[in-house]
């Protein structure tokens, strides 16, 4: 197991980014109808948040890793947040029969598509890395997590050079209602090392409250990244298309689509 330390971006340029970030979610968020059917305001939108990608990216670093710790500062639970147990009629199908029939479809700008089943992912090699998970709410806890790299899911689907996103589709609808989660992560960190889609919780199998059984890990991010019931993803060059654009459910509310932490 590694153990290094986060390297920080340097804080001034860090406040520029947050500041552009901040500057397109709160136009975002005015409410203002006028603006909202504004082409060129729309455009203008698109712009500020390709240009804070763009500026996140020179800021950090594609080798850097998160911090991990010890099996003694793990803590007695892993906290459970959001979804804890999907409503919805297949995914309870999966759960009654133990996720037997279960697969995760991969597909998009891949070449050879693929249905993966959790022994098949178990069979590739596996990481297990002690890290903490930040929430945007203010907590933290350190847990154990063990799953498969996904840059070597990516690598035996074989993606294209126009794909540029991973889009997680998720089995939770946010609040019983009709819209289920998602989230999305550039190809530079799906390829970090540390980014797992992970099937094991401290030891054990991922429980169904933290996302069984299969979840996102991309620990240099805040914990809304982290996908749960992770069922399909998606190699795309955009998520414009994709619920309300802004590449994950939370972002199109008004979040920092990055999340670095």
């Amino acid at each position: 197991m590694r153990d290094s330390k986060l390297i920080l971006p340097d804080p001034k340029r860090r406040r520029l980014i947050t500041g552009l970030g901040a500057l397109g979610a709160s136009a975002a968020l005015t409410g203002c109808d006028s603006l909202s059917r504004n082409d060129r305001f729309q455009t203008w939108l698109g712009a500020t948040d390709r240009l804070t990608r763009a500026a996140q990216r020179l800021v950090s670093s594609r080798e850097s890793l998160a911090r991990e710790f010890s099996e003694r500062d793990i803590a007695p639970t892993m906290r459970a947040n959001g979804s804890t147990n999907p409503s919805n009629a297949d995914y309870k199908r999966h759960v009654a029969n133990d996720f037997a029939d279960w697969r995760l479809r991969i597909d998009g700008l891949v070449r050879e598509p693929a249905d993966l089943s959790i022994d098949d992912l178990k069979a590739m090699p596996a990481r297990t890395q002690i890290t903490r998970h930040d929430c945007v709410e203010g907590w933290s806890c350190i847990a154990k997590w063990t799953g498969a790299v996904l840059g070597d899911v990516l690598d035996r689907v074989r993606p294209t050079s126009a794909a540029r996103f991973v889009v997680f589709h998720c089995a939770d609808n946010i609040y019983g209602g009709p819209v289920k989660y998602y989230e999305s992560i550039d190809m530079v960190e799906a390829y970090h090392p540390q980014t797992l889609l992970a099937y094991g919780l401290n030891d054990d199998r991922l429980p169904v409250a933290n996302g069984a059984p299969l979840r996102l890990r991309a620990e240099r991010q805040l914990g809304y990244k982290m996908a749960k019931y992770v069922m399909r993803l998606e190699l795309v060059d955009s998520f414009a298309t994709i619920q309300g654009g802004n590449g994950g459910y939370w972002e199109d509310r008004g979040y920092e689509w990055w999340a670095g932490i």
